[in-house]
């Protein structure tokens, strides 16, 4: 799909909508498998973060801060809800440059496929058209390929939180992101994972919800939606930098403001589908600490009916020493 049909998060021949809640507890360590149920196990924190470290190292499609794409982060952001806040401490867009020739990649181009299929306001049941599955299923089966899902399909079906062939594994993956189910609020599916955590939503117009991750930012700031407004720092945050892969930021997304928000910069789609499923499928909590390369991070995550992404993002706790 062209990019330049990618737009702000709508298929114009569909009225779509939804409406969310982060309020989803997790009472179970189970996790539906097409019809059987199979208890997780408790993983030490250094055999899961050895995995993810080789998520890491085996993302061949990972662009580099200064060569691939740059960023530009001004000034911290203020405590603004609104749109109409003046606190905008960034005047210039964050994105300086992205190296759009490695969107072409088989994944990156199956991902933006998938972005104009949501409607961002709430309110109203999704309409999924054949094209749009089969659309997801090309999205699948092109991470399938890659080091990075196969690192963490072995790892979950060892631990028998998957099933061990590729065919039941993409479906278990289409389960817990891209089948719809309601959220609060909502008598009918109207919501799913990807959507959230990946396209992005809207609460009644004024407060953005979701919204993790950095390909759908850079695409819808550079066709006017967003309005970068700063980054955002907690007082035991360590100070960002435009060279690393981690951001905290501040941003208004059509009408609706994000107050804060958490992302991973320049990672692949596949590193990051792979990441968040296998910390949801691995831990019954809803935050698990991982440490890679650089960074000491919290993988929020929450469930929805216990089988669903509810939401799922990055939150850096520290910089670690190399």
């Amino acid at each position: 799909m062209p990019r330049e049909h990618v737009q702000s998060g709508r298929k114009l021949k569909h009225q779509k909508s939804k409406e969310w809640t982060r309020k989803s507890k997790i009472v179970t360590a189970s996790v539906v498998w097409f019809g059987r149920r199979t208890a997780t196990m408790e993983e030490s924190e250094m055999d899961l973060c050895a995995v993810v470290q080789g998520l890491w190292d085996h993302d061949v499609n990972r662009l580099q801060p200064g060569r691939d794409y740059s960023i530009s982060l001004q000034g911290r952001a203020g405590d603004a809800v609104t749109t109409n806040d003046d606190n905008d401490t960034a005047h210039s867009p964050l994105f300086l440059f992205v190296n759009e020739e490695i969107f072409q990649r088989e994944t990156f181009l199956a991902f933006i496929s998938l972005l104009d299929n949501y409607e961002s306001d709430t309110g109203e049941p999704e309409v999924v058209t054949p094209e749009e599955i089969a659309e997801n299923h090309r999205f699948l089966d092109a991470v399938m390929d890659t080091a990075v899902m196969k690192i963490a399909h072995k790892y979950l079906a060892e631990r028998k939180l998957s099933p061990t062939d590729t065919e039941e594994f993409k479906r278990q993956l289409y389960h817990i992101w891209f089948e719809l189910y309601a959220r609060k609020g909502s008598s009918r599916p109207d919501s799913s994972g990807f959507e959230h955590v990946f396209v992005g939503e809207t609460r009644g117009g004024h407060t953005v919800i979701g919204f993790h991750n950095w390909i759908q930012l850079y695409l819808q700031e550079r066709l006017g939606h967003i309005d970068y407004r700063g980054y955002s720092l907690d007082a035991d945050s360590p100070e960002p930098d435009e060279n690393k892969h981690m951001l905290s930021l501040q941003f208004s997304w059509k009408s609706g403001m994000k107050p804060k928000g958490s992302i991973f910069m320049g990672v692949s789609p596949e590193f990051e589908l792979a990441m968040y499923t296998l910390c949801f499928l691995s831990s019954r909590h809803e935050r698990l600490r991982v440490s890679f390369s650089l960074y000491e991070v919290d993988i929020v995550c929450h469930h929805h009916n216990h089988t669903h992404i509810g939401t799922t993002y990055p939150v850096l706790i520290r910089y670690r020493s190399t």
